[in-house]
């Protein structure tokens, strides 16, 4: 076996399933909301300067853009063989290309086009947008839809602020969020006021296109995304703490800065000012067949993200002491939210607390291959479910809803 690369080596040893190891994320401008299972002494564990450990990202081959002291690797997953060597998940793929995300995904991006991540917060964001992909290209990024979900395992407590800011009031004018963003500078610029926010509710979720104004409320939360991490802060305080002018001008072309009306020509109006954001963007679970049907045969399965052509999500039930093969037609990565057991080659486990660095057995990526000849999971408790995540990539060939 000495002559295979180690990306090889681990799509044998794993038989199309690659275990990942945890990745961490601090952000300098955020204070972490503690439920993302990480060790109470490690949340600070990459020093005051970089912040907080906030995020969790997952099967991500995105590397995050944290300012000039990010870390090497920072935001990237390792997949991890027997022996306790690593590889990248972005290097594994870059080599293997077809053989771990399919040949569909492969031939249109050739690389994996989204991540997930867990965001979890104390508080909540500023009212912030991610450009699209016209608007990203000008500052050579791509756009940046994106999805919440809320899991209910993660969400024990709400944070200080669980609602969430989406879009703007209808009757606004632009010459009033233009003011706004002049007035960035001068303490509060009061923009939530053009706003509306909704509360949130642990086990739906909300789409998030780009060129959508949103202000995350400080729920726990699954947030699949396109593989971009493009963002511009229109808000100037939240919860007391004054935001930067440079993040109000972040994903703003160098020659433009200054220029309010490039930041309102981010905003795409007629998304924003949707009289029905609950019924277009809102999104409660959605089961992917019969629910009767699914429990006889030991499982339950349901959409919780779907609006998004970049991405979708699924929520997977076992119910206890089951033993069931589940297909699918791409390839994912998972995240373990309850329960234990086997799936495939692998033991799998919900830890309850993760020391910084620590290996784990909650995560995973399914290659295509793996995906559609199907993947046998034995849930081992006599009543405890195994409930996972599952992250999928751009155009899903089984969401058809």
């Amino acid at each position: 076996m000495s002559n295979l690369s180690l990306a090889q080596k681990a799509l044998e040893q794993g038989k199309g399933i690659l275990r990942l190891a945890p990745t961490w994320v601090p952000r300098s401008f955020c204070v972490p909301g503690r439920r993302i299972k990480l060790h109470p002494d490690d949340y600070y564990v990459l020093g005051g300067v970089r912040g907080g450990i906030d995020e969790r990202w997952l099967s991500s081959t995105t590397p995050a853009k944290n300012g000039p002291l990010t870390g090497e690797n920072e935001g990237l997953s390792f997949i991890v063989l027997n022996e306790g060597e690593r590889v990248l998940l972005k290097d594994a793929i870059d080599e293997m290309g077809a053989e771990i995300i399919g040949s569909r995904l492969w031939d249109e991006y050739k690389s994996w086009p989204m991540y997930s991540k867990f965001f979890d917060n104390m508080g909540p964001l500023p009212h912030h947008i991610h450009h699209n992909d016209e608007e990203a290209a000008k500052i050579g990024q791509l756009g940046k839809p994106e999805a919440y979900y809320f899991p209910p395992q993660l969400n024990n407590h709400g944070g200080d602020f669980p609602y969430t800011f989406f879009g703007i009031a209808p009757g606004t004018t632009k010459e009033q969020i233009k003011e706004c963003l002049m007035n960035f500078t001068k303490g509060d610029n009061k923009i939530t006021m053009y706003s509306q926010a909704f509360p949130l509710i642990p086990g739906t979720g909300w789409d998030v296109p780009p060129g959508m104004l949103h202000a995350p409320g400080s729920m726990c939360t699954y947030e699949p995304q396109k593989a971009s991490d493009v963002f511009a802060m229109y808000q100037s305080l939240v919860n007391e703490a004054i935001i930067p002018e440079e993040l109000l001008w972040n994903g703003t072309p160098p020659d433009q800065i200054g220029n309010y009306d490039q930041l309102m020509g981010v905003i795409d109006w007629e998304l924003n000012t949707n009289p029905n954001l609950l019924e277009t963007r809102f999104m409660a679970p959605k089961p992917v067949k019969d629910v009767a049907e699914m429990e006889a045969e030991g499982y339950s399965e349901s959409w919780v993200c779907y609006r998004s052509e970049a991405f979708s999500a699924k929520e997977l039930t076992i119910l206890p002491g089951q033993t069931v093969t589940i297909k699918d037609s791409a390839a994912y990565g998972i995240i373990m939210m309850q329960g234990h057991g086997k799936m495939g080659v692998w033991d799998i486990e919900t830890p309850s607390l993760i020391r910084y660095g620590q290996l784990t057995n909650d995560e995973f990526f399914i290659t295509e291959k793996a995906a559609m000849e199907g993947v046998k999971i034995t849930n081992h408790s006599s009543c405890d479910p195994i409930v996972m995540l599952k992250h999928f990539g751009p155009n899903n060939p089984d969401l058809v809803l």
